[in-house]
């Protein structure tokens, strides 16, 4: 009815302007002008989705627009230093300058306010030493025991992010870059594609609950295919997602718009629909269960390290994991703990804002569960969350990390400008987009070699603090060297905000601490 309605105006209005040419010829240049404002005033009238635009023609549009470059203007003519999210231009800005390798200093002294509650701070040695004296590229070793081939690792690394929900050239860009640096690149859970491949660079295979790449056709987990993967030479370690920060206990999210043909193959789904990986894993039901597909997984790879990454949730769930690798003797080889705060291409807001325990909090339970089974010196452990600078690397290793993931630190090193379109397939810099005109803007040559400036800077502010601290090796860090202003009048230590449990206090129930008896006891290595 709509269409025979502005077929039927588009009809008049042409022979209107018919008749008034032979009266007024210069209707026609008029009607050039207001018919296509009267026929989008029309449509605007007999639309049913916009209320506003139905009631207040052509004039209601003018909010929609206004929605639309809410986020543009906000950032680029309102927006502080200071204020910007998820991450602030004064953090967006150094990571531009350390990949561009320009200048990385500032004048005048800090923007921020050092008497405001959450500021946090290290201090720093007057025994400092000096930083080019010191290893700039200091590096931890994956891999117990029962690892055939350990993995030495860089402290700071490309986080999970797949081909699909990035661009084809901004994973070349990435696997580049950590070739080119000598640090690692997680693939996300959409698999090894062959532009994780051919740049060169090491890789750490995720594998999520669509198990795409080590996926049967049933849609469970295939030892075949995961064996035919995981063998592959840059392939240096593998990772099972439990959960991720940004969407704990939701499952992987890939729009439809950015399910292309190709994409579709490597993932081995339905091409042009929505992705969802399952918010659990089929392939295992109980701690034990999880256990076991790691030592399968280690063995099926040639003996590469394998481990898990999760966002903590139920604190006894992590603690049941804890008691099978000691009921069983089966231990991962390292263990990624992101943040509740971590980011993602596409989330339900609710997540996003409300679910997985922020990272510091449970970056700090994890050490300190593995700690209380005597589990840590075994097991590495990857941080992840918001790790953009020197300072949060440090931060991370003083609670207790070994390592660390980055992953929007290295798209605003590809050139991401935070737009905020990475759900949409509109990405204006085509870093997180499958449009291939936007694709073509992104350039792999230029790029790569802004991934690797990044983290090398990176790295290297990172050892100036250690030095600054007085420290020859990043062992050395711990929860006294960091300072946090929990009020106006009151600063706390990190071991006084997150105390050390006593090595091995988890082992027998007579030695558990008060404060973790409830969760010791919920906490069973059969059942989650």
């Amino acid at each position: 009815m709509r269409n025979e309605f502005l077929a039927f105006s588009l009809i008049s209005i042409l022979v209107v302007a018919a008749i008034g040419y032979f009266l007024w010829p210069p209707i026609w240049w008029i009607m050039l002008i207001l018919g296509p404002i009267i026929l989008l005033g029309l449509y605007d009238m007999t639309q049913h989705q916009h209320a506003i635009m139905r009631n207040f023609p052509i004039f209601g549009r003018g909010r929609y627009v206004m929605e639309d470059l809410r986020p543009k203007l906000y950032q680029y003519f309102i927006e502080s230093d200071t204020n910007g999210a998820p991450i602030s231009r004064i953090f967006r800005s150094v990571v531009y300058q350390r990949a561009k390798k320009v200048l990385d200093t500032t004048p005048f002294g800090t923007q921020l306010d050092v008497y405001e509650e959450g500021y946090e701070w290290m201090n720093h040695s007057i025994a400092a030493l000096d930083a080019h004296k010191l290893d700039h590229d200091p590096r931890t070793t994956v891999g117990a025991e029962l690892c055939q081939q350990p993995y030495s690792a860089s402290l700071f690394n490309v986080s999970a992010m797949s081909f699909g929900s990035l661009s084809k050239n901004a994973i070349m860009s990435l696997s580049g870059g950590a070739k080119i640096g000598g640090f690692a690149h997680n693939t996300g859970e959409g698999g090894v594609s062959p532009y994780h491949k051919d740049p060169g660079g090491d890789l750490i295979y995720q594998i999520g609950t669509g198990y795409f790449g080590a996926c049967a056709d049933d849609g469970n987990f295939s030892p075949e295919a995961f064996k035919e993967t995981a063998s592959h030479p840059h392939v240096k370690m593998i990772e099972l997602k439990l959960s991720q920060g940004a969407k704990p206990g939701h499952g992987g999210i890939l729009p439809a718009k950015k399910n292309t043909e190709e994409i579709a193959k490597i993932r081995g789904v339905e091409p042009g629909k929505d992705v969802l990986s399952p918010p659990y894993h089929k392939a295992f039901n109980s701690p034990e269960g999880l256990l076991k597909l790691l030592s399968q997984m280690r063995e099926l790879s040639g003996g590469k390290p394998v481990g898990f990454k999760l966002c903590i949730g139920r604190r006894s769930e992590f603690v049941s994991i804890c008691k099978a690798m000691i009921k069983t003797g089966m231990r991962p080889d390292f263990i990624a703990v992101d943040g509740g705060e971590g980011g993602t291409g596409a989330a339900p807001l609710e997540f996003s804002n409300s679910v997985g325990m922020p990272f510091r909090e449970g970056l700090a339970f994890a050490i300190d569960t593995l700690q209380g089974f005597g589990l840590k010196k075994e097991i590495k452990v990857f941080a992840s969350g918001k790790i953009i600078t020197g300072f949060h690397m440090f931060r991370a290793l003083a609670i207790g990390a070994d390592a660390t993931y980055s992953a929007r630190a290295m798209m605003l090193a590809l050139g991401c400008i935070q737009a905020l379109e990475c759900n949409t397939n509109k990405c204006p810099t085509g870093v997180a987009t499958q449009n291939p005109e936007l694709v073509a803007g992104l350039a792999v040559d230029d790029k790569q070699v802004r991934v690797a400036n990044f983290h090398k800077e990176t790295m290297e502010s990172f050892v100036e603090l250690m030095a600054a601290a007085g420290l020859e090796k990043p062992e050395q860090i711990n929860r006294s060297h960091i300072f946090r202003r929990v009020s106006l009048n009151e600063i706390r230590r990190y071991d006084q905000l997150f105390p050390y449990l006593e090595k091995g206090c988890l082992l027998t129930k007579e030695t558990v601490p008060a404060s973790w008896k409830l969760v010791w006891e919920e906490a069973s290595a059969d059942r989650f």
